[in-house]
């Protein structure tokens, strides 16, 4: 098993080089264009899934709505996402030294948003990547874990826990 990304860290793809994608600016807040009636009575959040291109030639990159699952709470349920408010990234030519960022808007009861998974698969010049998780939370801060070993260690505890809990559910 491989250890989860903690949400604010890049990883870089090694099937496309010079690739590295981000889940960042996880926070609670309300869409731009209104509620979904579907979200009545929970709470919504943001987040934003930045790809960029540190290598030599331009990608064209696909992250549409069924290549990013958010799942939250201990019991990793599905978050409502929002694909009305939410903006993906369909088809865009990211060259070198650019970015472009998907913004998402979810919802979930608000005592699940403690722990936030987000599961990415990149869709990189009609490839795909391999699926890679971002873990976090709301009142999580990025940057509150330094970083080096500490941040390491982090995602290597979230990892054990995560291992535990499938363990007891099996169990």
């Amino acid at each position: 098993m491989y250890e989860p990304n903690v949400v604010g860290d890049w990883h870089e793809y090694d099937e496309h080089a010079g690739l590295r994608v981000r889940v960042h600016r996880l926070e609670q807040q309300e869409p731009p264009r209104g509620r979904d009636d579907a979200a009545e009575g929970l709470t919504y959040f943001c987040l934003r899934v930045t790809v960029e291109n540190r290598g030599a030639g331009h990608s064209t990159i696909h992250l549409e709505d069924g290549q990013i699952d958010i799942r939250i709470g201990a019991d990793g349920e599905s978050a409502f996402l929002d694909w009305r408010n939410s903006q993906f990234i369909e088809g865009f030519d990211v060259y070198p030294l650019r970015r472009a960022t998907a913004v998402l808007f979810a919802a979930g009861p608000e005592a699940a948003l403690a722990q936030v998974d987000v599961q990415v698969q990149l869709r990189v010049d009609d490839d795909w990547a391999e699926r890679r998780l971002w873990t976090g939370g709301i009142g999580l801060h990025e940057g509150a874990v330094p970083a080096g070993p500490g941040r390491e260690s982090l995602a290597r505890e979230i990892s054990n826990f995560l291992r535990d809990q499938a363990e007891e559910g099996t169990a």
